[in-house]
């Protein structure tokens, strides 16, 4: 249960940071940004143990990037693929 709530707490914060990097406006829900912010999380996570980085002494900056990175093609997808601007 636990675990389930980091989930989603860290998809709104990773969210809510995509949604503040990227240019104009996003016409998403907020559920759809937590949505897609742990969407993120969970690909940057992947590609990151991929490359070996995702353990490392104190905050995990690479994994964290590679999150940022994956919620924002996350969001720019949806919002793509529903027509939304």
């Amino acid at each position: 249960m636990l675990s389930f709530i980091g989930m989603i707490i860290t998809g709104a914060v990773l969210g809510a940071l995509a949604r503040l990097v990227m240019r104009g406006e996003q016409n998403i829900s907020v559920l759809w940004t937590i949505v897609l912010g742990a969407v993120g999380a969970l690909i940057g996570g992947a590609v990151a143990s991929l490359f070996g980085v995702a353990h490392t002494d104190g905050i995990d900056w690479i994994r964290w990037g590679l999150s940022l990175v994956a919620a924002i093609v996350a969001i720019s997808v949806y919002l793509s693929v529903t027509g939304r601007k």
